[in-house]
């Protein structure tokens, strides 16, 4: 398969001599000063504007985390979602050479001196730090209404990407608030190479900070699409951020006011493979990738390539790095479910497929389908839940990516009841969300807090599949990561099969060489307990879910 060489033994050679690029990376954060800045808008008013523009392009870039590298396995902050997929107990796919995330599944992304969790760290800061060059650049003694609003967004952003650290690299808030997370990096830093970890509740501190200001100054603001943060968007961000500190009160309030207006995707609109355009109604927020913004050859480095099982120019179709979901979680849910298709089953049937064709192929034929050079056939358990803009089989991954949808919201809102004392209500809007959009055969059967939250998280668990959501859940949850059951290893390959209890020390993400390197606030012997996973441990883990 020719068009595969070029990237795979790229692939295997950063796996391996990844060290050296890790060395000559500079520290992450730095910017111009204030005034610097503030004199090139009072010339160029337009300027801040074009600044917010290139921070939510940024979430979308290829090559955003190692620009020198043009890695396949680097496109943005969907990067760090198939990660976080990966590590979790529900993404299953091959353990090949062809694989850019099996370091992610096998848990050696806990080497620090790999690319992808240098990746994983690299974004969040590079996002960081162009909001803190726009927050630096704006005075609020003298800005306008529209520099407020931009001011607003910038906050809002960095609040999001301290959420795509905080969780990964220590355990959750709720019992770590004095613990060291990740360095704080905000518009007044100026020690970059000595800048030691901030304690979780810090960090925490600065997102519910960050995303008061926005929620309180970005009243009145129109966005001219959804890329953009607006009101809404900011309260379901401190809804996500609230949920994760166990604050469940305040996580549910805030998720009703961010869902107002929005409805979840029906029944029949999820019938069909989607997920992948920012004009999906139920979508609140998400990034605008299009074919003029991708790498040669359709977009090997993007998220299709690596989630989509329906693109012609893919790591899934093309070389079988399909991702399904582990049957453990699969048999849980319901025949009347329609989420049910949102993967083949053991026959490699979904109803799915009868919606579309490829190459004048439709039905469950399309899962045996095999082009030369192009697609395989399915594994079983194999999703096609996630469509493409340009259509089945497009050789353009042009596909938007979700950052935010009501689904998640109501799902919050649920849970936050739940756990704060209202668990009827919790119970009924559960019940009506999913018999009403997924499932009109469902039944809630949890009353109480802890079995409705349970509840809730299989629910979150198929809803979310694919999304990113996988290890937030489980850190925040302190739930053990269960893959297998017993010695009964499944579709799992046999370097991916394994669990893991909840206070895991190695479940932590460690710190990429380079930021140790160069920033001596983080010793070297920071996050560095626990023990690699081996092939079949802890076998009789349950989490509660897919017992």
């Amino acid at each position: 398969m020719k068009k595969f060489t070029y990237t795979y033994l790229s692939g295997c050679l950063m796996l391996l001599a990844s060290c050296s690029t890790m060395d000559e990376m500079v520290p992450e954060g730095q910017y111009v000063t204030k005034d610097q800045v503030q004199s090139t808008n009072e010339a160029v008013p337009d300027r801040v504007s074009a600044d917010i523009a290139g921070v939510y392009a940024y979430a979308g870039q290829q090559y955003a985390g190692l620009p020198d590298d043009e890695r396949d396995d680097d496109f943005g902050y969907p990067t760090l979602c198939v990660s976080l997929d990966s590590n979790g107990p529900d993404m299953v796919s091959a353990n090949s050479g062809y694989n850019w995330f099996s370091p992610a599944s096998d848990y050696s992304d806990r080497n620090a001196n790999y690319a992808n969790p240098y990746i994983r760290y690299a974004f969040p800061y590079n996002q960081i730090k162009l909001a803190n060059d726009v927050i630096n650049s704006i005075d609020e003694s003298t800005a306008t209404a529209d520099m407020i609003y931009t001011l607003a967004q910038a906050r809002a952003v960095r609040a999001f990407d301290y959420l795509a650290l905080a969780p990964y690299f220590q355990f959750r808030y709720q019992d770590h608030q004095d613990s060291p997370c990740v360095p704080l990096v905000t518009e007044s830093t100026a020690d970059f190479a000595n800048n030691p970890r901030a304690t979780v509740k810090q960090i925490y501190d600065q997102i519910i900070g960050d995303l008061t200001y926005a929620v309180d100054n970005l009243e009145g603001f129109v966005r001219t699409d959804k890329t953009k943060i607006d009101r809404q968007v900011a309260y379901g961000l401190r809804a996500r951020a609230y949920l994760s500190m166990g604050m469940y009160a305040e996580a549910a309030a805030d998720a009703e006011a961010a869902m107002e207006g929005y409805t979840p995707a029906s029944i029949s609109e999820v019938s069909t493979p989607a997920f992948c355009s920012l004009s999906e109604h139920n979508w609140m927020w998400g990034i605008l990738i299009e074919a003029a913004n991708l790498p040669g050859n359709g977009g090997l480095p993007s998220w299709p390539s690596q989630l989509v099982s329906l693109s012609a120019t893919s790591y899934t179709a093309g070389v079988g790095v399909y991702r399904r979901i582990n049957p453990l979680l699969y048999d849980k849910i319901s025949s009347t479910d329609v989420r049910k298709g949102w993967w083949v089953d053991e026959n490699l049937s979904s109803p799915l497929l009868s919606t579309v064709s490829w190459e004048g192929v439709s039905g469950d034929a399309i899962a045996t389908l095999e082009i030369p050079n192009v697609k395989v056939p399915f594994d079983t358990y194999t999703n096609v839940k996630f469509g493409m803009k340009s259509g089945v089989g497009s050789t353009v991954n042009d596909c938007d990516w979700c950052l935010m949808r009501v689904e998640e919201m109501i799902l919050t809102r649920a849970e936050g009841l739940a756990m704060s004392g209202s668990t009827s209500e919790a119970r009924t809007i559960l019940e009506d969300f999913v018999k009403t959009y997924r499932d009109p055969s469902y039944t809630c059967q949890a009353s109480d807090a802890q079995g409705l939250q349970d509840e809730i998280w299989k629910q979150r668990r198929i809803e979310l599949w694919g999304e990113g959501f996988s290890m937030f859940d489980l850190m925040r949850l302190a739930k053990p990561l269960v893959r297998i059951h017993g010695g009964d290893t499944g579709i799992w390959p046999d370097a991916f099969a394994f669990n893991m209890t909840a206070d895991d020390g190695y479940r932590l993400m460690r710190f990429p060489q380079s930021e140790t390197n160069a920033n001596s606030g983080i010793p070297t012997t920071e996050n560095v307990s626990g023990t690699a996973p081996v092939s079949g441990q802890n076998g009789n883990l349950r989490d509660g879910v897919t017992d």
